[in-house]
C-alpha cells in the first residue's frame, strides 16, 4: 500500500510562511492558543516519517539544537515532530546529523519521495520545506495539503510565499477546523490542473 504524503504548512492570511522584522509577533505570529497546540500534538503523536528539504532542516536544527531554545520551539508537538524518523532530501548535507533519527537521501526530491511512498509503512509528512513541496505538488506526489491560516496579514514584512511557484491546483476540501476561535486549519486533496496542451 502506498503511504500518504501530507504537506503541512503555516501561513498568514496573505499567504506568507515567515516575516522580517517581527517586532512583538514571535513564533506562530504569537497566536498559538491551547486548541492549536493540542491539535498539533495530536497530529504528531501518531507514527509518521518526516520529510524535509535541506534548508528547512538546517533551520530546525539551528533552532532546536541550540542550548537555549526559544519558548515557542519547546511546544509539545515540536518535540514529537523531532522524535519521528526523518528523511532529509539533500545533495549537500552529510552525517552525522543533529537530529535523533534522520537520514540523508540524495537525488531528485520527486524520485526520493516516490520511493518513500512505496516503501514506508507509516504516513509521510513535511512541515515547511517550501521548494521541496512545490516540486512534489507539480509531480502529483502530495496527497494532502494541510494549511494552518493564522489571523495576521504580513503585507509589509511577509517573506516566503507558501505556494508561490506551485502549479495551478484544484483542491478538494477534506476537513476544516477553527482553533482557539481565530486560527483556521484547512486540509485539501490537491489535483494538478492541466491545460488543453497538457502542461
Amino acid at each position: 500500500m502506498t503511504a500518504t504524503y501530507t504537506y503541512d504548512v503555516f501561513t498568514s492570511l496573505d499567504g506568507f510562511g515567515s516575516f522580517r522584522a517581527p517586532g512583538d509577533w514571535g513564533g506562530y505570529w504569537g497566536k498559538q492558543g491551547p486548541e492549536l497546540l493540542e491539535r498539533r500534538r495530536a497530529l504528531y503523536a501518531a507514527p509518521t516519517r518526516m520529510v524535509f528539504g535541506a534548508t528547512t532542516f538546517r533551520e530546525f536544527v539551528a533552532m532546536l539544537g541550540a542550548a537555549t531554545v526559544p519558548s515557542e520551539a519547546l511546544d509539545a508537538w515540536v518535540g514529537l515532530m523531532r522524535a519521528q524518523p526523518a528523511t532529509v532530501v539533500s545533495s549537500s548535507l552529510t552525517g552525522p546529523l543533529d537530529w535523533p533519527d534522520a537520514t540523508v537521501a540524495t537525488g531528485a526530491a520527486v524520485d526520493v519521495v516516490a520511493r518513500l511512498k512505496e516503501e514506508s509503512d507509516v504516513p509521510l509528512r513535511s512541515h515547511g520545506s517550501l521548494s521541496l513541496n512545490r516540486a512534489l505538488l507539480a509531480a502529483g506526489l502530495v496527497d494532502r495539503v494541510q494549511v494552518t491560516v493564522f489571523p495576521v496579514v504580513t503585507g509589509v514584512t511577509g517573506t516566503d510565499p507558501v505556494l508561490g511557484g506551485a502549479p495551478d491546483l484544484d483542491l478538494d476540501l477534506l476537513d476544516s477546523r477553527v482553533l482557539d476561535g481565530r486560527t483556521l486549519e484547512l486540509t485539501y486533496r490537491p489535483h494538478v490542473r492541466r491545460t488543453a496542451t497538457g502542461r
